[in-house]
């Protein structure tokens, strides 16, 4: 499901960003933007796990999730290989790269460590869990996007991504 949404949001989001040109949002902003939806995915998840007893949630609960995230990772992946090739030295973007999909590769292995510790957990705990992991990600988002000044400051050769 996230792949089909990635196939049809990636046009979209590539034609909002030419279109808006120089009034789009920086580099960092975006990723602010990205960190934002996937703490709304988590809002959602928790509010549907609150609306069930039995641990179970409609699938069409999950397919709203996936989008949200999708729409994230919009603002993420794309951004950030972006920026990286914008700000490594020439000689060095191959393996900035490769730090940058190495970091990906460690966080999915971090999240399947995290989510063995509830595999046996009751609704009650999962609804808990991803109320921490929306509060969390939503406070970086807050975080990142009261920072982004700062960062664009840092980091002017960044903007045109």
């Amino acid at each position: 499901m996230p792949a089909i949404f990635v196939i049809i949001l990636a046009p979209i989001f590539a034609f909002i960003w030419q279109a808006m040109g120089e009034r789009q949002p920086s580099s960092p902003a975006k990723f602010a933007f990205g960190l934002f939806f996937a703490g709304v995915a988590f809002v959602v998840i928790t509010f549907a796990a609150r609306l069930t007893g039995a641990g179970r949630v409609s699938p069409l609960w999950l397919v709203v999730v996936y989008f949200i995230q999708t729409l994230g990772e919009m603002c993420l992946s794309p951004v950030g290989l972006s920026t990286i090739s914008r700000l490594s030295p020439v000689r060095m973007v191959g393996l900035m790269m490769g730090v940058w999909f190495l970091s990906i590769s460690v966080g999915s292995y971090i999240a399947g460590r995290t989510t063995q510790l509830f595999e046996q957990g009751t609704p009650e705990v999962l609804t808990r869990a991803f109320g921490i992991f929306a509060g969390i990600t939503l406070a970086a988002a807050l975080l990142l996007a009261v920072i982004t000044p700062l960062i664009r400051k840092m980091t002017p050769r960044a903007e045109s991504a």
